[in-house]
């Protein structure tokens, strides 16, 4: 007598936007949407929410595997809330800190190469764009290969983007000067900044690193593309 095989049951669309993780992103969003709107008002509450919004974002991703809830549409979610955060706050420093065109080209930076690996992912046919084992460079895979590596220099870099926003006083504060002062300074907040300044650096060489590999990957499709008949 045959066995029954149990045929999978298929999730509705609301299920799977009413995902426990994607529950978490869509309070990230709030949450940050009321940081953003008190920032000037209350450095610290908004540094304190904006930095549980990060902390989420590791979250989201442990119970979407904890719960088997991993999807599309989460990973996306995760991925914009990620950038338009960071890219709020560097639009921020660009206003509080001179030159401001250094927090405007970081933000193109991170928006850019992560644009463009997200891209080139898909050309590939891979299902994450974290999935580099394929690369030459070893840091690139250090970074994505090693969640704690990877960790580390995100904290890092938020971490020393909310210092500097502690730091600034009046709007118009030359960066070197805040930089400087706050390494002799001493207090806590100089210690983050000195602390997270390492794990900055990384990640804005892996940002340079991806961006130029997912370019390479988009070159070589369209030559691939032409050399077809």
């Amino acid at each position: 007598m045959a066995k029954n095989k149990s045929i999978p049951i298929k999730p509705s669309k609301l299920s799977v936007y009413l995902y426990i993780p994607n529950i978490i992103g869509y309070t990230r969003v709030l949450m940050n949407c009321f940081a953003f709107a008190i920032c000037f008002s209350n450095k610290w509450l908004f540094c304190a929410l904006y930095f549980i919004s990060f902390v989420c974002d590791g979250i989201d991703g442990w119970v979407a595997r904890k719960f088997n809830q991993v999807s599309t549409f989460g990973a996306v979610l995760d991925m914009v809330t990620d950038r338009i955060s960071t890219a709020c706050l560097l639009v921020i420093l660009s206003q509080v800190y001179r030159p401001g065109m250094v927090f405007l080209s970081l933000l193109a930076l991170d928006i850019g190469s992560h644009w463009l690996q997200m891209y080139s992912t898909f050309l590939l046919g891979k299902a994450s764009h974290k999935d580099v084992k394929d690369s030459t460079n070893w840091l690139f895979k250090a970074y994505y290969g090693n969640r704690m590596f990877m960790a580390y220099c995100c904290v890092g870099c938020e971490v020393l983007y909310i210092s500097l926003f502690l730091l600034v006083q009046n709007e118009t504060e030359k960066l070197m000067d805040v930089l400087k002062a706050s390494i002799t300074e001493g207090s806590l907040v100089s210690v983050l900044v000195v602390l997270s300044l390492f794990g900055w650096a990384i990640k804005q060489l892996v940002n340079i690193i991806q961006m130029k590999t997912a370019a390479d990957v988009c070159v070589l499709h369209d030559i691939n593309k032409k050399e077809r008949p």
